[in-house]
């Protein structure tokens, strides 16, 4: 016993023999590493219910906990495709944890997926969640997963499942993070992209809500820099209508169900989610190598948190355009002959289109100009 205690005690360890109770009394378990499975299962058992009321399908095999979710896919024809997506919302979070409100960033999560999917042409199918924490708090978590539900209900797209994880030495206690996943599904003909687009069509922007979940580090830095942050996301301003931490968590646009309806009639060639990279960076993905897209500055009103912005940070307009969305949060490519139709679709659905701009012969650029 002496040689073993000897050893531990080279190693760094305290080998005195405790007794039977002292022993019990030190014994490591999970919950006191920080992470607490009891209240993991309370989480599940709140919201298992309003997570089945999002489960449009009929048939739709899941059991909220398992290992795994059942997707059913009779109506697959074979000249489908499945399109996946996975984003999260970026530093948006740090608003939401400053104003201690945490029911909308949901919405954002599943707008980030279920557009991006929906600029493919395809439907959302299902929708995964990942929220990881230094430390459950079962409010903040309640109303975190409610904005996910809420934002599959208008998405139309089911929430089969996801992960709560309970990372103590990875996050601080008040520290959590959100990530999503959304598949689709598109027939072949469906598609959208490159290859439909044609000389003359033009560019249908739809109105954005305020920021969106892009370009929040900036924001910080120009809005939110020093002390005193929640009081001067408190603040009102007149020319916003609204505090500045309410219009900066304004809610992502859900914009996938018009998208995937225009798809679907056949009625857009191309669309573009504007999201980190602004205009130039996401509707450039889309213009073939033999063309640009023209953007008239003068076709939409820029809101005034994009000016606020600007001027506090003294940032050069080709900037702004780089990093925010402007604006337009969704660009669709559309012909000629379809924009009235297109832009009454998308008035139906509560949005506000402009026509702003047109696809010239070029070297697929986006040049953004003053006036067309």
């Amino acid at each position: 016993m002496d040689e073993i205690k000897s050893v531990l005690f080279f190693y760094g360890f305290d080998a005195i023999i405790k007794s039977k109770h002292d022993q019990k009394e030190n014994m490591v378990t999970y919950k006191k590493a920080g992470v607490n499975d009891q209240k993991a299962n309370e989480f599940v058992s709140i919201i298992r219910q309003q997570i089945k009321n999002t489960h449009f399908y009929k048939k739709f095999s899941v059991d909220v906990g398992f290992f795994g979710a059942f997707v059913p896919l009779q109506k697959l024809r074979k000249k489908s495709y499945i399109v996946a997506s996975c984003d999260g919302v970026g530093t948006k979070i740090l608003i939401a944890k400053a104003l201690e409100k945490y029911d909308t960033i949901g919405i954002d999560l599943v707008a980030m997926n279920c557009n991006d999917v929906a600029v493919c042409g395809a439907k959302p199918l299902f929708f995964l969640d990942y929220l990881a924490v230094g430390k459950l708090n079962l409010e903040r978590e309640r109303k975190l997963v409610e904005g996910i539900i809420k934002g599959c209900e208008i998405a139309g797209c089911p929430l089969v499942g996801g992960e709560t994880a309970q990372m103590p030495d990875v996050y601080r206690e008040d520290d959590f993070d959100l990530a999503g996943f959304c598949a689709g599904i598109v027939e072949k003909d469906n598609i959208l992209g490159p290859s439909k687009i044609r000389k003359d069509d033009v560019i249908v922007g739809i109105a954005s809500n305020g920021l969106h979940s892009n370009g929040f580090s900036l924001v910080r830095k120009t809005l939110l820099s020093g002390r005193g942050v929640k009081r001067i996301l408190s603040s009102y301003h007149v020319s916003l209508g609204r505090s500045l931490g309410e219009e900066l968590l304004r809610p992502t646009y859900i914009y996938s169900p018009v998208v995937s309806k225009l798809a679907e009639k056949k009625l857009i060639h191309a669309a573009a989610h504007i999201t980190g990279g602004g205009i130039p960076g996401n509707l450039g993905r889309v213009l073939p190598e033999n063309m640009d897209a023209e953007i008239y500055l003068n076709s939409w009103q820029v809101p005034v948190i994009f000016e606020m912005i600007q001027k506090c940070g003294n940032i050069e307009t080709k900037e702004m355009f780089n990093v925010f969305n402007m604006g337009l949060g969704m660009m669709l490519v559309v012909s000629e002959e379809n924009v009235e139709i297109v832009k009454t679709i998308v008035q139906k659905e509560g949005f506000r289109p402009f026509l702003v701009g047109a696809l010239k012969n070029g070297k697929g650029r986006v040049l953004l100009k003053k006036s067309n």
